[in-house]
């Protein structure tokens, strides 16, 4: 089922977003079948702007287009998470540094907001919200250090790693030591210690390579 939220630009990026969104979320999982008649029948919009999002989905690597086959949901290649994670972990050490540095008080107040709601989620074993707060509270990182724009950037190349993180967090691994990283995220914010907060997030961040194995295993048939 695809995500009809709407939007407040144009149809053509309303269909490409939505269609974004829903693989990335895995409501479209890797290997899924997609037409462009179907998509426009379900999303109640013509065939053009649905071309042009599956043009642009093939450019972010999440569209794989075979020919006499179709179009089908790009397997997750592990590959592209690990360039990810490396770009990540280059970023984000030094926004962690930032915000070691000058975090102001309003959005440390938001970080420990978020925290408190992720400590609410993995009590009631809600893995969705759990996923949702976590993709915020990075977020909150940038924004506090006026460093969006490199978020952005990172949100472009991650897209592999965002579905392998929601796998991750589906089956709770690791989920209660992610939470667990957060909070020391935070107390090092407050410490102003930035070496303490580089550190943090950099073991953070490999968290992912070791969850690799056991999520292949689960999923085969949704890895490259």
């Amino acid at each position: 089922m695809l995500n009809r939220t709407p939007f407040k630009h144009s149809t053509r990026d309303f269909v490409y977003e939505s269609l974004r969104e829903s693989i990335i979320d895995l409501d479209l999982p890797p290997g899924t079948a997609i037409s462009e008649k179907e998509i426009s029948e379900e999303l109640e919009v013509s065939r053009t702007p649905v071309r042009e999002a599956f043009l642009r989905l093939k450019e972010d690597e999440l569209l794989t287009v075979l020919p006499q086959r179709g179009s089908f949901v790009a397997l997750i290649d592990l590959d592209h998470v690990e360039e990810a994670r490396f770009l990540r972990e280059q970023a984000e050490a030094g926004i962690i540094r930032l915000a070691c540095e000058k975090f102001s008080d309003e959005h440390l107040h938001k970080l420990e907001t978020n925290l408190a709601e992720q400590k609410k989620a993995r009590d009631n074993e809600d893995e969705n919200t759990l996923y949702d707060l976590d993709k915020e509270f990075h977020r909150l990182f940038a924004e506090g250090t006026d460093k969006y724009r490199v978020w952005t950037t990172i949100q472009k190349m991650d897209t592999h790693s965002l579905r392998l993180r929601k796998l991750s967090i589906e089956l709770k691994l690791n989920w209660k030591k992610l939470v667990e990283q957060h909070e020391a995220m935070v107390e090092a914010i407050k410490e102003k210690d930035p070496e303490k907060g580089e550190d943090l997030i950099r073991e953070h961040l490999t968290m992912l390579i070791y969850d690799q194995k056991a999520l292949k295993d689960r999923y085969p048939n949704y890895f490259s």
